[in-house]
Order: C-alpha cells, then sequence, then structure tokens
C-alpha cells in the first residue's frame, strides 16, 4: 500500500480524529484552568466579588463540554463503523459476484462443450445417454443458483408466500425425504423418529422444504467421504425442539463457525479445497428459521470430523 492510500486509509483517519480531538479537549481544559487562575489572581488583588467573575462556575463549563465531545467521539465512532461494514459487505459481494460468476459459467461453458460435440460427432447411443446425464446434471446446477438468488429475494422481501400450518415436524422431514429421496440416492440417511412422539409446530412448508435441502446439501457437497452420511436426530431441552443434523462431512474451523451463517460468506480450505456455492445456503437456512421464531446453531471437532447443524425451535403450548 503506498503512503497517500495508507494516510487516507479509515483506520488511520480515524485514530489521527481521535487523538486530534482528545489533545484538542485537553489544551482547552489546560488553558482555561490557567485563565480561571489568572481571574481569581485579579479578583483578590482589586478585591472584587468572586461570585461577580466566576459565576459560571469551572466544572459546570468542563463536564458540559465534555459531553459535547463524547458526543463527537460516538458520531466518529458510528461514522467509523459504518465505514467498515460497508467496506466489509462490499468485499463479500465482490466474492460473492466472482464466485457466482464461476458457478454460472463453469456449467453453461459445459453444456456448449457437450453440444458442440453431438454437433460435430455421430455418438453411439450409450455415449448419448452420458453426455445427456452430463448435462442434466449441469442444468441442475444452474437451477440450483438461479432458485438460491429468487429465495434469497423472496425472504428478504418477505414475499415467501404459503400458509403457516401446524403440523408434525418428524412427518415433513420424513415426506420431504422420500419425495426427494433422487437427490439422496448415494447417501447414507438416517431420520431417528422417536418412538411414539410427535411434534406438532406451526410451519410454512415451502420454506421448510427450502432449508431441509439446503442442510442436506450441504452436508454432502462438503464432504470427502465414499458414502456421506447424515443422521436426523430430534430432541427436547429446556422447552425447545433441537433438530441435530449430523454429518461426515469434511468439518469446520472454530473461527469460522459463527461466519458461515453470513450473507455471501464462502467457506474456503487450506487442504486444496476451494469455496464452494454461492454463499447464500446458510444465510437462507438461518433466515428461514427465524421466519419460524427459532435459529440455527453449528458445531464441529475440527476438520475431517464432521458438522453438526442443529435447528433449534421453541416448543408451543
Amino acid at each position: 500500500m503506498n503512503r497517500s492510500k495508507w494516510f487516507f486509509h479509515p483506520v488511520f483517519v480515524f485514530i489521527f480524529s481521535i487523538i486530534a480531538l482528545g489533545t484538542s479537549l485537553f489544551l482547552y481544559i489546560y488553558w482555561y484552568m490557567e485563565v480561571s487562575t489568572g481571574l481569581e489572581v485579579v479578583v483578590r488583588k482589586f478585591n472584587i466579588s468572586p461570585d461577580q467573575v466566576l459565576e459560571s462556575q469551572s466544572w459546570v463549563v468542563i463536564l458540559v463540554l465534555s459531553i459535547l465531545v463524547a458526543i463527537i467521539l460516538v458520531g466518529i465512532f458510528t461514522i467509523f463503523v459504518y465505514n467498515q461494514k460497508t467496506f466489509q459487505l462490499y468485499r463479500l459481494q465482490h466474492n460473492f459476484i466472482n464466485n457466482f460468476t464461476h458457478e454460472l459459467k463453469t456449467p453453461v461453458t459445459s453444456l456448449k462443450l457437450y453440444l458442440e460435440t453431438f454437433l460435430k460427432h455421430e455418438l453411439s447411443r450409450d455415449e448419448q445417454s452420458k453426455y445427456i446425464h452430463y448435462m442434466i446434471q449441469d442444468v441442475g446446477r444452474l437451477s440450483d443458483n438461479i432458485n438460491r438468488i429468487l429465495n434469497l429475494a423472496r425472504i428478504e422481501s418477505k414475499s415467501y408466500g404459503g400458509d403457516f400450518i401446524v403440523s408434525d415436524i418428524v412427518q415433513v422431514i420424513e415426506e420431504f425425504y422420500h419425495s426427494n429421496n433422487h437427490l439422496f440416492r448415494n447417501c447414507d440417511i438416517h431420520i431417528h423418529h422417536p418412538v411414539g412422539v410427535s411434534f406438532s409446530y406451526s410451519v410454512n412448508i415451502s420454506l421448510f422444504e427450502m432449508l431441509l435441502i439446503n442442510l442436506l446439501t450441504n452436508a454432502i457437497k462438503y464432504n470427502k467421504s465414499d458414502v456421506p452420511r447424515i443422521d436426523i436426530r430430534f430432541e427436547v431441552l429446556k422447552r425447545q425442539l433441537r433438530i441435530c443434523f449430523e454429518d461426515n462431512g469434511i468439518g469446520l474451523v472454530k473461527s469460522e463457525i459463527k461466519k458461515i451463517f453470513r450473507q455471501f460468506y464462502q467457506v474456503g480450505r487450506s487442504d486444496n479445497m476451494t469455496a464452494k456455492g454461492s454463499g447464500l445456503g446458510l444465510y437462507l437456512v438461518q433466515n428461514i428459521a427465524r421466519i419460524h421464531k427459532g435459529k440455527v446453531i453449528a458445531e464441529s471437532r475440527g476438520i475431517g470430523k464432521g458438522s453438526v447443524f442443529t435447528l433449534i425451535l421453541p416448543l408451543q403450548d
């Protein structure tokens, strides 16, 4: 960073402003006390009543001045924090655009290559089926990315539609899994249904299924096991229903656990694993949980030891 850019950096400007303001306050108080002392000498010398000259009371003036300076400091600090958050959001959006463009460009390039192959070469039926299968996968990737953007817009504008219906949460998850079983063919998913127990909760089915698809696909995407495994468990603790999604994936670094729910945040790995996805999946999950008056927390024992995402919902009477 060159000197001119460093000089105008928000952190430097903020620190310089604080030092300048603090120095000004110190000098003002110092000079004010000097003047007050001089006035007291004059009062004694000419035998003038102190109440007529020092009626304003030094400490009251100092207190008022200190309050005004404190307000100015709070204002400067607020502007500084806002600037930093704006800069952080800009950086996240920049990363999102770069990665999301890559997420769109890769399947489009792949589709173009396959279509050119169909156009230029005579392919056997088996080869055609193989390439068509690849193209369907690429179209699926495009569709998933576009749906995430559309779902984000719907949720943030609160136009997601649908009614909240009191349903058995366990049954909702089981029906979702069975109706979307084709998406998890190479996975080992276990729903540990507590025998004879049901958990009724008011849910928006379309939103709740969106939450489930994001949690499950994340557990599969960030997984290096031959057979991705996901265990879904239910427990009641302190008047809360906890739905745990435990996987055998790559795990999480402790420093990233709180960051993964941020908008546009993408997990980058040092073990030759680059960021995946659009950085919106878990942000959507957390927002959907909040719409249902709950929250999602993440836990992990470290890299290579899997993760546990827990949906916490307050039990209703």
